[in-house]
């Protein structure tokens, strides 16, 4: 194993110091090479392979309180390839762009490889306009071919329940969810029409998860400690009418009629089979454009009335909800950015029980200090408030206010316009914000610290 993990070590430093001193004012560059063998298609966007190698200090993401830490080195491998196939229309500008790009992430980890998976991400944009009407399609795939066994968090099969981690963080599980295997799905459908002063915007939005992990009853050995996983979806449409504040700066007024769905788990996996799938009805209320020159802004928000099926373990199930997300970004110099991005909205639990609040808050910094080298600085809050906290006939481990805190820094440097380096770090804090839970339900356990250093080389064609 340590043989393996010197050996990949051993070729990211080694590429990166034979591309390095390609760069020496005696031997030609990367990039007069590349511009004289060979030059992209105009179709050909994207071309590119970079190789990291990172080190994480808590692969499952657990408190330490009970089941131990494990650590393992990664590498990750990461081809990528981009189309524009609209340049094959020849000079037009109905259809402007008809993308797709492909770009798999082989992920190997050395110290423990039942975690090894591979991404495969699918990307496809078209974007179109014929005099004031317009469209969008935007879609993001990903198939994950990792395992379908998830882990098992018992310290042994003939503990009791207090003596493993079935009462962990929300965002420590969904750390070891994201490499299961697995596909996902994000689709925005956009169409538009411009009059003078006013515009209506058709939308239709998709976002659905398919867990493939198995199921297993953890009721006895061997799958005491075992977490289960279903499936989620959520899909919506409606349209927004906007009126134009000015040349950069619209008002909207938006509906949306949709669908939250949660899979339920069978009676021969667990007696407590309550899923908390629903529909809503949400009205959005909106600002979007530049108000001023270095600032562009889209913000929405609005009342969600929502509708929870007979078998949801809520006290109302016709409750009133909140819906609101923002992306604000400012450019404070030219080669300075400031974004912040925020989401709140009634979502369900990847684990099958209750239904939950989701917000997130994410502040990132860019700053281009020289033409070569470039800085990142973010952080990010999350918290999942599950519904069950008020509800007493549900079960216990629903009781929960998960919160994670994130800090996050980088620097890259651009030896050549073909090829680069980085280094990142990632912190990750997880935090209980139950009040009041009892001893039986483990606060502790609901804590957690992850890091994440990774340093990596790409080089783009």
């Amino acid at each position: 194993m340590k043989k393996t993990k010197a050996h990949s070590g051993l070729i990211l430093f080694g590429v990166a110091g034979l591309l390095a001193k390609t760069h020496g004012a005696d031997t030609p560059t990367v990039s007069s090479l590349s511009s004289v063998d060979w030059q992209k298609p105009a179709w050909l966007t994207d071309l590119s392979f970079g190789t990291k190698e990172s080190y994480d200090d808590n692969l499952l993401a657990v408190s330490g309180n009970g089941l131990p830490k494990k650590t393992s080195w990664i590498t990750t491998l990461s081809p990528k390839v981009g189309f524009n196939f609209a340049s094959l229309l020849g000079a037009q500008k109905t259809l402007p762009t008809l993308a797709l790009t492909y770009a798999p992430n082989f992920n190997f980890f050395h110290d423990d490889p039942a975690q090894d998976y591979t991404a495969h991400k699918i990307g496809n944009t078209i974007k179109g306009q014929m005099d004031d009407f317009s469209f969008l399609l935007d879609n993001a795939f990903l198939y994950n071919d990792g395992n379908h066994q998830a882990p098992i968090y018992a310290l042994n099969q003939g503990a009791a329940a207090g003596q493993y981690d079935q009462f962990r963080n929300n965002f420590g599980q969904s750390v070891v969810r994201e490499r299961l295997a697995q596909t996902q799905d994000r689709l925005n459908i956009v169409l538009r029409y411009d009059w003078d002063k006013f515009f209506v915007r058709p939308t239709a939005a998709l976002l659905d998860y398919n867990l493939m992990s198995d199921w297993h009853n953890t009721s006895a050995a061997p799958w005491k400690g075992y977490q289960n996983y279903v499936d989620r979806s959520d899909v919506n449409g409606g349209a927004d009418l906007g009126y134009k504040l000015n040349s950069k700066l619209a008002a909207t007024l938006g509906y949306r009629y949709g669908s939250t769905y949660q899979q339920q788990f069978p009676a021969a996996i667990t007696s407590d089979y309550h899923y908390s799938s629903s529909d809503y009805q949400r009205v959005l209320l909106g600002l979007e454009g530049k108000p001023w020159h270095w600032l562009d802004v889209k913000l929405a928000g609005g009342p969600d009335f929502r509708n929870f099926n007979a078998l949801a373990p809520v006290v109302d199930h016709n409750p009133v909800k909140y819906y609101g997300e923002a992306v604000l970004a400012a450019t404070l110099t030219d080669g300075q950015t400031l974004t912040f991005t925020y989401k709140q909205w009634q979502w369900v639990s990847s684990t099958g029980k209750a239904p939950e609040f989701d917000s997130s808050y994410t502040l990132a910094y860019h700053w281009n200090a020289t033409k070569q080298l470039a800085f990142d600085l973010g952080g990010k809050i999350l918290e999942a408030k599950y519904e069950g906290n008020d509800y007493l006939g549900i079960t216990q481990p629903s009781r929960r206010d998960d919160l994670e805190y994130e800090l996050s820094a980088g620097v890259s440097y651009a030896f050549t316009a073909h090829f680069s380096a980085s280094l990142s770090y990632i912190y990750d804090l997880g935090a209980n914000g139950q009040a009041d839970l009892p001893a039986n339900l483990q606060p502790s356990y609901r804590e957690f610290e992850h890091q994440v250093v990774s340093l990596g080389v790409q080089f783009k064609f």
